[in-house]
């Protein structure tokens, strides 16, 4: 089943074309990568899927939503689908790890507080941080504090996980700690799209390749 589903889209910033002619599918369950130089249009493309950037013009659909037409209200029900995962952490530094999730949760609609507890436990026992949950994201290394994030895409049981540049800020074997777990969650039947400059992770962790080029995007080997 597509989960994505882009025909003939345009995606232009401040009116320049950033990419055109994008014809895309992408389906449950797939890993894919988006590969290319700074500039290229990978982030840009990204945001067009939580409908930070618009899509100028096309056919383009996620998640069930029509992205050339979503309404401004709709946005967060669309957010509420996916996990996103940046490159900076994006953490609140002034609260713990569990109040850090509990927080995304309550912006979310959770109210039972039980369950949201249950629910911080079981998704930080995913990512090995179980027994960092009353700690702040200053005491943690990069690799921890990226693994919360990881925890963070995943509150609320997403289809889809959008990682941009996860291992960006990381060193090569944090980096490779870290693509193992968005590996994994990809092989039980989670869509991860994750655009990086490391040509590495394709190759020792096998997905789909876009490659990002002259404001095309094109199917990789």
């Amino acid at each position: 089943m597509a989960l994505l589903d882009y025909r003939n889209v345009e995606i232009r910033q401040r009116e320049q074309v950033v990419l055109r002619d994008v014809n895309l599918r992408i389906d449950e369950g797939e890993l894919v990568y988006l590969l290319g130089k700074v500039g290229s249009g990978k982030s840009t493309l990204m945001k067009t899927l939580y409908a930070e950037v618009p899509v100028y013009s096309g056919s383009a659909f996620f998640l069930g939503f029509d992205l050339t037409a979503i309404r401004r209200r709709q946005v967060p029900y669309l957010r509420r689908k996916m996990g996103i995962v940046f490159q900076d952490f994006q953490l609140l530094h002034d609260r713990t790890v569990e109040e850090n999730l509990l927080f995304v949760l309550r912006a979310t609609g959770w109210r039972d507080r039980a369950v949201m507890k249950t629910q911080v436990r079981e998704v930080l026992a995913q990512v090995r941080m179980e027994d960092k949950a009353y700690k702040m994201p200053y005491e943690l290394s990069g690799g921890e504090q990226q693994r919360v994030v990881v925890a963070r895409a995943l509150l609320n049981s997403p289809g889809v996980i959008l990682a941009d540049e996860p291992t960006g800020n990381l060193d090569w074997e944090t980096g490779r700690e870290i693509m193992e777990l968005l590996y994994g969650i990809s092989r039980v039947g989670i869509t991860v799209i994750m655009s990086t400059h490391n040509l590495a992770w394709p190759e020792k962790f096998p997905g789909r390749r876009l490659l990002f080029a002259d404001g095309k995007v094109s199917e990789g080997e």
